[in-house]
């Protein structure tokens, strides 16, 4: 019953996941770069992580726009993939490789969920459908 409800609501679900995700996304962004929303002073220009910052930003707009969402959440997913190996897992075995003990939860989680988006496009609510460009265009 719960399912017949819901089934034709999964467009609109997606929407809206893609929307708050690529604005949560985006915040990340800011924080590096311009310091707000956090007790942190931006990152140094140039630096590896005002490049992540660059991307988080620029990248989330994107996809919470739905503007070339595939080429955007590939790469978002491939930052945050990167993140998480370097930053977080580090390589070590044994406890560190948990995402929970790494503190790795939301890098990798933001991975999967943009391979996610990369795979499926934009879909509805997006400029990539206004321009019928549902998978994010070429």
């Amino acid at each position: 019953m719960l399912a017949r409800f819901l089934g034709p609501r999964v467009d609109i679900a997606y929407a809206l996941l893609r929307i708050v995700a690529g604005l949560m996304f985006s915040v990340h962004g800011m924080q590096k770069l311009f310091g707000v929303f956090t007790e942190k002073a931006p990152v140094a220009f140039g630096t590896q992580r005002w490049l992540g910052g660059v991307i988080e930003l620029g990248t989330g707009l994107a996809i919470a726009a739905g503007v070339r969402t595939t080429w955007a959440a590939f790469l978002a997913s491939g930052t945050m993939a990167v993140a998480y190996i370097q930053f977080h897992w580090k390589f070590q075995l044994g406890a560190q490789l948990v995402p929970a003990v790494n503190t790795g939860e939301l890098a990798l989680l933001y991975s999967f969920l943009f391979l996610f988006f990369a795979c499926r496009g934009a879909g509805i609510w997006s400029v990539d459908r206004k321009f019928g460009r549902s998978h994010g265009g070429g």
